[in-house]
Formats: structure tokens, sequence, C-alpha cells
């Protein structure tokens, strides 16, 4: 089931990127895709830039939200955010709050500059192909078209560096209590493929992409209606000029983000869960220092819904919203506005048409 739904993925990204190829090549209506080397290069290093600094700013609540969703449910040891935080603070000291965000950035600048570049791309080659089809040179893209071109985006980078996302999981929920130690990013990879086999990389891919739909559809999607909206409803005096000022882009980048992630979350807690599936040396926070029953193995995500509802209960699949909440927001509306601000500065023109 996992290889015909992984097939049927690369078909749909296939078919979004040839549509985007095919409006780039287009020598009528609205410009393709035809950026010179340099500005696509800038167009990237504004999405990494995005990616590396909001993931560094919200680094310990992103932590303790995987530590919420993988522990052992007979050894609890993290309930609720505060006591996580001090627990974590108190146990592995300050460096603690940010173990695995070194892999995380390694992994978030290359994610959301393939992210935000394929959006750019696979929205301009929609919007020709709709302004062709019906006709009218000067439609422009409803909220379905949106959601359609940010899933694609989500799928393409998500799919793109998913083992480093793997690796930063198992090495978020190391403690010094864990019986074996990853030293680092490389370390974690080769030994992963040596115990594990290369197929191990990619556990929990199936959610992780049924999730970038809503998740990075909706981000992307909400946000580019909720600033056109503004801008031409104008509403409250938010906007001067055509142009939103930071503040209310943070605004428009928090209301997406906080949207995306509740209807994704389930599928977020059932990839963490996968990841630390067949590990032999796994944390101490999974195992529960072997004082509690040994982490259940899943043959799929529809066993680990089952079987987390089943022991845990439906709650089970929310286990840290409230801190993943309280980081989704400043995340998602830092990663927005650095990545408008980073091009603006870099003077790369990235409007949806001419």
């Amino acid at each position: 089931m996992a290889s015909e739904d992984v097939k049927t993925t690369e078909s749909a990204v296939s078919t979004i990127v040839n549509l985007a190829e095919e409006a780039k090549i287009a020598g009528e209506g609205v410009k393709a895709p035809s950026y010179a080397f340099l500005s696509i290069c800038k167009s990237l290093v504004a999405g990494g830039v995005a990616g590396g600094v909001s993931r560094t700013a919200v680094a310990p609540l992103e932590r303790l939200k995987i530590l919420l969703q993988v522990q052992n449910p007979h050894s609890i040891k993290y309930n609720g955010t505060i006591q996580g935080l001090r627990y974590i603070w108190q146990t592995e000291g300050f460096r603690g709050l940010f173990k695995g965000n070194g892999t995380n950035c390694a992994r978030i600048v290359p994610n959301s500059a393939v992210k935000f570049f394929s959006y750019e791309q696979a929205s301009k080659g929609i919007l020709w192909l709709y302004q062709r089809q019906s006709g009218n040179e000067d439609a422009e893209l409803t909220p379905l078209l949106r959601l359609g071109a940010g899933a694609c985006a989500g799928i393409i980078a998500m799919s793109a560096t998913y083992p480093m996302d793997m690796v930063r999981g198992r090495i978020t929920v190391q403690t010094d209590k864990s019986s074996y130690q990853y030293r680092g990013m490389f370390h974690a990879l080769s030994t992963i493929l040596r115990e594990e086999g290369p197929r191990s990389l990619y556990k929990g891919w199936l959610p992780s992409v049924i999730g970038v739909i809503p998740y990075v559809g909706l981000n992307f999607a909400v946000y580019e209606s909720l600033k056109e909206w503004l801008v031409k409803a104008r509403p409250f005096g938010l906007v001067k000029d055509s142009e939103l000022s930071v503040t209310t882009r943070l605004g428009c980048g928090a209301v997406a983000g906080t949207i995306g992630q509740t209807v994704a979350y389930p599928l977020d807690v059932i990839r963490r869960r996968m990841q630390m599936g067949g590990w032999s040396h796994a944390s101490s926070i999974v195992t529960g220092d072997g004082r509690g029953k040994v982490p259940l193995q899943y043959s799929g995500m529809i066993d680990a819904f089952r079987k987390t509802v089943r022991h845990e209960g439906f709650g089970a699949l929310y286990k840290g919203l409230v801190p993943n909440s309280v980081k989704v927001v400043p995340s998602i509306s830092i990663a927005f506005v650095t990545y408008e601000v980073v091009k603006d500065v870099l003077g790369v023109e990235m409007r949806i048409s001419d």
C-alpha cells in the first residue's frame, strides 16, 4: 500500500512540475518562470534564511513538542509546556533546550528554500494554465489553486529533505541516559543506514505527505488570500499605499500557521512515532528507562493510528499541541516576513503576475 501511495504522490508531483515547466516556456499570457540564474539563487537564499531564522527562534518549544509526542506513556517525564521546559533546563541545561537545532537548521534551510521557490514556480504555472483555460488574462489565483500550489511545494521540499528530518527527530529525543548516542547528523545517518537499512530513513513519510496538503497548503492559501483581502478591503486602516506593515504580515502568518497546524497535527504525531520504530538503541524517553512497557512497533500509518488511539486514547493524537501552538505562530510569522524582507533586500521580483 505504501508503495502505491508513493507512486501516486510522485505522479502528482511530476504532473505539477510538468505544468510549471510548460508555463515556463510559454510565450504569451502571464509570464512564466523565466528567472535568470542569479535571481533563482536569490529566491532560494531568501527561503533558506527564512526557515533557519524562524526555527532557531522557537527551538526549545520544537524539542519539547517532539519529546511529548514520543515519550513512553508508562513513564511520563514531560507533563506540560512550563514543566517540560523547566525539566529540560534542570536536567540538561541551556544547551538541552536547543538539542537537535543544528540538524534542524541544516534540514530546514534547504527545505524552506525549495518550498518557497517551488511555490513561486507552481503558482505561476497554475495561473498561466488557469488564465488560458478560462480565457481571462486578468484572472487571479483562487484560494483552491493556491492550496494546490502550496501542497505541491510542501511535498517536493519535504521529500527532498526527509532523511534529515528523520535523523533530527532521533537526535532531539536523546538524553544523557540514552544507551547509545548519535554524535551528530552524519553519524546518525550512517548508523541508521548500517543498522536499519535505507528504507528506514523514510519511516513516517506517508503521513508526512498527507499532512503536507492541509498544513503547507493551508499556510500559503490562507496567508496569500488574507493579504489580498486586506489590500482590497483596507479594514481598520491596516493598509497604506497598497503595502502591508510588518505587524500586519505577522498577523497573517500567525492565522495561516494556526489553521494549518491544527488540521494536520495528528499526522505529525504519527510520523514521529513511526520514526522511532525499530530503533534498537532508543532513547530512555521512548523506552521509559525500562520501568514501563516497551514502545509499540507499527507496521504502517493505519496501524500506528489504531494502536495509538487504542492504548492511549484519542487525545494522544494531540500530545504536544500546546507547545506546538505556542511556537507555530511566531515560527510561521517570522518565516513569511523574513522571506519577504530578504527577498526585497536582494531585489528579487517574485509577483505571481506582471
